[in-house]
């Protein structure tokens, strides 16, 4: 039971994770662009506009899926309570298998947006 409650928990911390940084990222993103903390491509480090707009358009996916994630993350294994020790791994495993395709896969819309938004030389399009 002790290594059910584990993997639970476990399960749980990426979700977590992305609703902490998904609400910094909107409220207080770094200030300077830069190769160390953020949400670092090619184009949202071309210029401080969209350094700021990837971050609140990635904050707020990231909120939304990680609030999506907590309640399937904590169902999937509650159909292994009391389960042996190798099922629960790979049960828990595979949930944050798919936890991170589905957190990368929200970066795919930031993109599109930056590239809707600004041109490749970073200058925002007018419409």
């Amino acid at each position: 039971m002790g290594f059910w409650i584990f993997m639970t928990a476990m399960n749980l911390v990426l979700p977590f994770i992305m609703i902490v940084i998904g609400y910094i990222f909107i409220k207080n993103p770094p200030k300077e662009i830069n190769h160390l903390v953020g949400y670092r491509t090619t184009m949202s480090m071309k210029n401080k506009d969209t350094w700021e707009f990837a971050h609140h358009h990635c904050g707020k996916n990231w909120k939304i899926v990680g609030l999506c994630l907590l309640i399937p993350s904590a169902l999937v294994m509650l159909f292994f309570i009391g389960k042996d020790i190798q099922t629960v791994g790979e049960i828990g495993s595979v949930v944050i298998g798919v936890q991170t395709v589905i957190l990368l896969a929200t970066l795919i819309p930031t993109e599109i947006a930056l590239r809707k938004n600004f041109d490749k030389d970073g200058n925002r399009i007018q419409i």
